[in-house]
């Protein structure tokens, strides 16, 4: 419960007995025969915030705002620049610093694009797919334990590819063990921020994951003065060594321990389909949810639709004439504008007129990226392309902030680190699947427009499912509680 609401069956409702200090409230339902007859069965932990945790909540954003900038989850932006782009341009455009060593893997082995650009694909597609893994890790031991085992992982992964001699090895190491890693650190850590804080959530969240943005400006060029100095190879290690901090990350996400208590509520009633019975005895109950399923199902669109102009912003300004340097500076102002959209909208969102509308204003930013998708083939100079680069970082940055944050609200929190895990999941083979599609339809029709619409209607679709899901939700919110909480107590015990 956090100031007059509580959540029943993973969902935030009102309650006349709320109290002013936060709690969650986590209820299960199981069946069982008893002397013949069946009975229902509800569990009921919960625990509640003290002063010793908010005084941590400044170490655990840092923590996981260097996890989200030392796990480079990137959109394979370098696969749709055309290869007569000097290097420097191709190290502006990528979005994430390990698309660096593209054109280092390319001239050293001697690959095609196609074969090269699979290192990034495998990276990002093993770190979706992988997130449900890393949700488990949490769930069963802490979130401590898979960030520093994630950062183990990862950092192992490029200490093996600096010694990688050929592009299949790379793959598995750097691809898989890397991806993987990667898995374990990003999911938890955001799962973690939802616990700590209640009242400010969507600006943690803002805060948090604004570091991949910072690492974008921040270690590429890095990266880039150590690959002239020491080789890729030499690149790599150093690399491994700075993404081993994770571990040190890591041990700064204190978990909270809840201990629960249980009071069982039994009356007569008939037996519900195995199938829910056994979702219902699983942190995965959730996905009998309604308004989890219609959001998923948003989020499949959104992520077939969000990377596309990342991929195709630079190809496209280049074939209206712009240079090559104006046309790295717009990823660069899309960059910039992405950490700004990170915070603010964070910020906006958690005031006290918009907090009940976030998942409406999550809705806006999603419609006002397609918008933006579906003019943007009208757009032919630099200076028409800028307020495009501004306008879509800024609501690319909104609606990525508030994903924990709308899924929180969807399926309450004490299943967030679950949800999370599924909902990237959800992002992987859109992610991997979308540009290869995005430029077929540049080949085929011979210009950017129709990749640009795709992008844009699929952004449209996904705004207008969530939509109805909200307005459902809505319709359904003031439903009364049906297990009272007179007679529950709320116990912390304070982690080591």
């Amino acid at each position: 419960m956090c100031g007059n609401h509580c959540w029943r069956n993973g969902q935030e409702i009102p309650h006349p007995h709320a109290t002013a200090s936060p709690f969650y409230l986590f209820g299960s339902k199981q069946t069982r025969a008893k002397n013949g007859h069946v009975f229902s069965v509800t569990s009921v932990c919960f625990f509640r915030f003290k002063q010793p945790y908010r005084k941590w909540r400044l170490l655990l954003v840092t923590a996981c705002l260097c996890v989200s900038e030392l796990c480079p989850l990137s959109w394979l932006p370098e696969a749709a620049v055309p290869a007569d782009i000097n290097d420097d341009i191709v190290c502006l455009c990528v979005c994430r610093c390990i698309s660096i060593f593209f054109v280092e893997f390319q001239t050293h082995f001697g690959a095609d694009y196609a074969a090269t650009a699979w290192i990034h694909s495998l990276v990002d597609c093993t770190t979706m797919l992988c997130a449900p893994v890393g949700s488990l890790v949490m769930n069963r031991w802490s979130c401590r334990v898979s960030v520093m085992l994630g950062g183990l992982l990862s950092s192992c992964g490029l200490l093996f590819s600096s010694f990688s001699s050929s592009l299949e090895l790379l793959y598995f190491t750097m691809g898989i063990i890397t991806g993987l890693g990667f898995a374990l650190c990003y999911t938890p850590a955001i799962a973690l921020v939802g616990s700590y804080f209640q009242r400010r959530k969507a600006l943690a969240y803002g805060l948090a994951m604004s570091g991949s943005g910072i690492g974008t400006f921040v270690l590429a060029p890095v990266v880039q003065l150590l690959i002239e100095m020491y080789s890729w190879r030499g690149a790599l290690l150093v690399l491994s060594a700075f993404v081993a901090n994770l571990c040190v990350c890591g041990a700064l996400l204190r978990p909270i321990t809840v201990q629960e208590e249980e009071e069982e509520e039994e009356e007569e009633e008939g037996l519900k389909p195995s199938s829910e019975k056994q979702l219902c005895t699983s942190e995965y109950r959730f996905l009998l949810q309604p308004d989890f399923l219609g959001m998923a199902s948003s989020f499949i669109f959104l992520a077939s639709g969000c990377s596309l102009p990342f991929v195709y912003l630079v190809p496209y300004a280049l074939s209206t004439g712009i240079s090559h340097q104006h046309a790295a500076f717009l990823m660069s102002i899309l960059g910039v504008i992405d950490i700004v959209g990170n915070i603010t909208f964070g910020w906006l969102t958690d005031r006290r007129c918009l907090k009940p509308l976030r998942l409406f204003c999550y809705v806006f930013a999603v419609t006002m990226e397609g918008l933006c998708c579906l003019f943007a083939p009208l757009l032919h100079s630099f200076a028409l392309l800028v307020p495009f680069a501004v306008l879509y970082g800024y609501f690319d940055g909104a609606y990525v902030a508030l994903i924990p944050v709308v899924t929180s609200d969807v399926v309450g929190a004490p299943y967030l680190s679950s949800a999370l895990g599924v909902v990237y999941f959800l992002h992987a083979v859109p992610f991997l699947v979308s540009p290869p599609i995005g430029g077929w339809l540049v080949d085929f029709t011979g210009s950017y427009t129709a990749t640009f619409f795709l992008s844009g209607g699929a952004m449209l679709v996904s705004a207008f499912v969530l939509a109805i899901v909200t307005t459902v939700r809505r319709c359904h919110r003031l439903r009364p509680l049906p297990l009272s909480l007179s007679k529950l107590n709320m116990v912390l015990i304070p982690a080591s």
